[in-house]
């Protein structure tokens, strides 16, 4: 990730170190493969279309669960500092005494969502995330090619590349009062910059609105033609598009 304000301008483009990029295709074409040997050891009749609704993620694809890989890892890795993070904001909700100053700054951001409604509330804080943070690479803050960082470690350090101002979202609109359903993280390919990226999506009155650390506004999915989706994360755990699978393998041919 560039160390220029990249929240501020297209032009920028952070990502995924681009070492990581041959890992998530990797478990792209391992998710395909599963999904194949599946097909061909089922009965035709049970590959019938189910009279179910798909469940509808961001991009509008359907999707299967996903239970190994260094996407399932890190989340699950996360997720448990989630959780101790929001012990603490729980304590410093009850007595500013003691509240690290990381705390309180998070805290602000919530606040300033709950204070909104609706689309106006997802804006509030993907803006107010993208001018929290200074975009530093994973490389560059922490000597690894990858480190998924819990909100309160990212306003600790003021740093982070693009899956933290994601899950800096995530976890922040959550606590303004989205409902965890309607609350993503979307690991995905950026077709222009031939790049892994990661951004946060929530869902407001049947729309997915994609919340960027590139951009200052949010925009729909449907809008988002340059974004590639591979895995969808949320409080239930991890699952990998089947959809665009072949075209996200093709496409780093």
């Amino acid at each position: 990730m560039a160390d220029t304000d990249a929240a501020t301008t297209m032009a920028t483009l952070p990502a995924f170190a681009n070492d990581t990029v041959p890992t998530l295709l990797d478990q792209a074409r391992d998710a395909l493969a599963a999904l194949s040997h599946q097909a061909a050891l089922q009965p035709q009749d049970a590959l019938a279309p189910s009279s179910a609704p798909l469940p509808l993620e961001p991009f509008s694809s359907s999707t299967m669960p996903w239970f190994s890989g260094d996407v399932f890892d890190r989340w699950q890795d996360v997720e448990a500092k989630i959780r101790s993070d929001n012990d603490v904001l729980t304590r410093c909700r009850e007595t500013k005494a003691d509240c690290p100053a990381a705390a309180q700054k998070f805290l602000a951001i919530v606040d300033e969502g709950r204070a909104r409604t609706g689309r106006a509330r997802i804006g509030a804080i993907n803006r107010a995330v993208n001018r929290a943070i200074q975009p530093m690479s994973d490389l560059k803050q922490w000597g690894v090619v990858e480190h998924w960082s819990a909100p309160l470690e990212t306003f600790t350090t003021g740093r982070g590349d693009c899956e933290d101002y994601a899950i800096a979202k995530f976890v922040a609109l959550i606590a303004a009062g989205v409902a965890p359903e309607d609350m993503k993280l979307v690991i995905v390919r950026d077709k222009i910059s031939a790049s892994g990226h990661a951004v946060a999506a929530a869902r407001v009155d049947g729309h997915w609105l994609v919340l960027d650390n590139r951009w200052l506004t949010v925009a729909e999915d449907r809008d988002l033609v340059r974004l590639a989706p591979l895995f969808v994360i949320d409080h239930s755990g991890v699952r990998t598009y089947m959809r665009t699978l072949p075209g996200a393998v093709a496409s780093a041919s």
